[in-house]
Protein backbone atom coordinates (compact mmCIF):
# COMPACT_ATOMS: atom_id res chain seq x y z
CA UNK A 1 0.00 0.00 0.00
CA UNK A 2 1.40 3.52 -1.21
CA UNK A 3 1.96 5.78 1.91
CA UNK A 4 -0.33 9.26 2.14
CA UNK A 5 1.83 12.17 0.87
CA UNK A 6 -0.56 14.14 3.33
CA UNK A 7 1.54 13.05 6.56
CA UNK A 8 5.05 14.42 6.72
CA UNK A 9 7.65 11.58 6.82
CA UNK A 10 10.82 11.08 9.20
CA UNK A 11 14.45 11.48 8.79
CA UNK A 12 17.47 11.30 11.22
CA UNK A 13 20.14 13.29 10.34
CA UNK A 14 23.47 14.02 12.85
CA UNK A 15 21.24 13.25 15.99
CA UNK A 16 18.75 15.89 14.91
CA UNK A 17 14.89 14.49 14.40
CA UNK A 18 13.23 16.05 11.43
CA UNK A 19 9.53 15.58 9.84
CA UNK A 20 9.72 16.92 5.92
CA UNK A 21 6.73 17.11 3.59
CA UNK A 22 7.57 17.87 -0.23
CA UNK A 23 4.65 19.84 -1.84
CA UNK A 24 3.85 20.87 -5.54
CA UNK A 25 2.15 24.21 -6.81
CA UNK A 26 1.97 25.98 -9.49
CA UNK A 27 -0.42 28.72 -10.69
CA UNK A 28 -2.87 27.66 -13.34
CA UNK A 29 -3.63 30.21 -16.60
CA UNK A 30 -7.00 31.24 -17.83
CA UNK A 31 -6.65 28.26 -20.35
CA UNK A 32 -5.77 25.95 -17.35
CA UNK A 33 -2.65 25.65 -18.25
CA UNK A 34 0.08 25.52 -15.09
CA UNK A 35 2.48 27.99 -14.84
CA UNK A 36 5.06 29.39 -12.42
CA UNK A 37 5.88 25.07 -11.11
CA UNK A 38 7.46 25.15 -7.90
CA UNK A 39 8.27 21.97 -5.42
CA UNK A 40 8.82 22.99 -2.25
CA UNK A 41 10.33 20.25 0.64
CA UNK A 42 10.08 21.28 4.29
CA UNK A 43 11.77 20.10 7.16
CA UNK A 44 10.51 20.59 10.72
CA UNK A 45 13.23 20.28 13.42
CA UNK A 46 11.42 17.97 16.19
CA UNK A 47 10.48 17.93 18.64
CA UNK A 48 7.81 20.31 17.47
CA UNK A 49 8.84 24.12 18.99
CA UNK A 50 12.40 23.25 18.62
CA UNK A 51 12.85 25.45 16.15
CA UNK A 52 11.48 26.85 12.97
CA UNK A 53 11.21 24.75 9.27
CA UNK A 54 13.85 24.92 6.78
CA UNK A 55 11.89 25.36 3.56
CA UNK A 56 13.61 24.07 -0.09
CA UNK A 57 12.32 25.87 -3.14
CA UNK A 58 12.61 24.83 -6.81
CA UNK A 59 11.38 27.01 -8.99
CA UNK A 60 10.67 26.70 -12.31
CA UNK A 61 13.51 28.67 -14.80
CA UNK A 62 15.30 28.15 -18.21
CA UNK A 63 17.03 25.02 -18.49
CA UNK A 64 15.72 23.20 -14.78
CA UNK A 65 12.51 20.75 -14.84
CA UNK A 66 10.02 20.87 -11.88
CA UNK A 67 7.29 19.18 -13.81
CA UNK A 68 4.11 18.04 -11.85
CA UNK A 69 4.15 14.18 -13.11
CA UNK A 70 4.10 12.65 -16.46
CA UNK A 71 6.06 11.96 -18.70
CA UNK A 72 8.39 12.89 -15.46
CA UNK A 73 8.12 11.67 -12.10
CA UNK A 74 6.04 13.39 -9.28
CA UNK A 75 8.96 14.83 -6.97
CA UNK A 76 11.45 14.92 -9.89
CA UNK A 77 13.71 17.99 -10.29
CA UNK A 78 16.85 18.78 -11.95
CA UNK A 79 18.69 20.82 -14.72
CA UNK A 80 18.35 19.57 -18.15
CA UNK A 81 21.94 19.50 -18.62
CA UNK A 82 22.87 18.27 -15.61
CA UNK A 83 22.20 17.19 -11.89
CA UNK A 84 18.64 15.68 -10.53
CA UNK A 85 17.15 14.33 -7.76
CA UNK A 86 14.08 12.82 -6.65
CA UNK A 87 12.66 14.69 -3.73
CA UNK A 88 10.64 12.12 -3.01
CA UNK A 89 13.29 9.82 -1.50
CA UNK A 90 14.67 10.19 2.08
CA UNK A 91 18.45 10.19 0.80
CA UNK A 92 17.64 12.95 -2.39
CA UNK A 93 16.13 14.54 1.12
CA UNK A 94 19.08 14.31 3.89
CA UNK A 95 21.97 14.95 0.80
CA UNK A 96 20.19 18.68 0.21
CA UNK A 97 20.20 18.87 4.21
CA UNK A 98 23.59 18.40 4.36
CA UNK A 99 24.46 20.76 1.55
CA UNK A 100 22.52 23.21 3.07
CA UNK A 101 23.99 22.86 5.84
CA UNK A 102 27.63 23.18 4.30
CA UNK A 103 26.18 26.31 2.57
CA UNK A 104 25.82 28.07 6.10
CA UNK A 105 21.90 26.90 6.53
CA UNK A 106 22.20 26.24 10.79
CA UNK A 107 19.32 24.75 13.00
CA UNK A 108 18.35 27.33 15.50
CA UNK A 109 16.44 26.19 17.98
CA UNK A 110 15.07 29.62 18.92
CA UNK A 111 14.18 30.46 16.12
CA UNK A 112 10.47 30.10 15.12
CA UNK A 113 9.86 31.71 11.92
CA UNK A 114 10.91 29.53 8.59
CA UNK A 115 13.88 29.52 6.84
CA UNK A 116 13.34 29.86 2.86
CA UNK A 117 16.63 28.55 0.45
CA UNK A 118 16.52 28.34 -3.32
CA UNK A 119 17.38 24.60 -3.89
CA UNK A 120 19.00 25.20 -7.07
CA UNK A 121 22.84 26.08 -6.38
CA UNK A 122 22.17 22.96 -3.54
CA UNK A 123 20.82 20.45 -6.35
CA UNK A 124 24.34 20.05 -7.57
CA UNK A 125 26.08 18.92 -4.18
CA UNK A 126 23.37 16.79 -3.56
CA UNK A 127 23.67 15.39 -6.55
CA UNK A 128 26.88 14.46 -6.48
CA UNK A 129 26.65 13.21 -2.98
CA UNK A 130 24.24 10.37 -4.41
CA UNK A 131 26.16 9.66 -6.87
CA UNK A 132 28.55 8.78 -4.47
CA UNK A 133 30.94 11.29 -5.54
CA UNK A 134 32.56 14.13 -3.45
CA UNK A 135 31.41 17.17 -5.95
CA UNK A 136 33.54 19.35 -7.83
CA UNK A 137 37.25 19.96 -5.97
CA UNK A 138 37.74 23.28 -4.20
CA UNK A 139 40.44 25.30 -4.67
Amino acid sequence: MPRNPRYPRRLVADGRVYLWTLRHSHRVLNGGRSADCRETLTLYPQPAGSGGPLRIVFAEGPGRYVPGGFPLGSGDVGYVRGGSLNLHEPGAVRALLDAASALGWQWQPAERRAVEVDGWPLLEAAAAARAGHAGPAGP
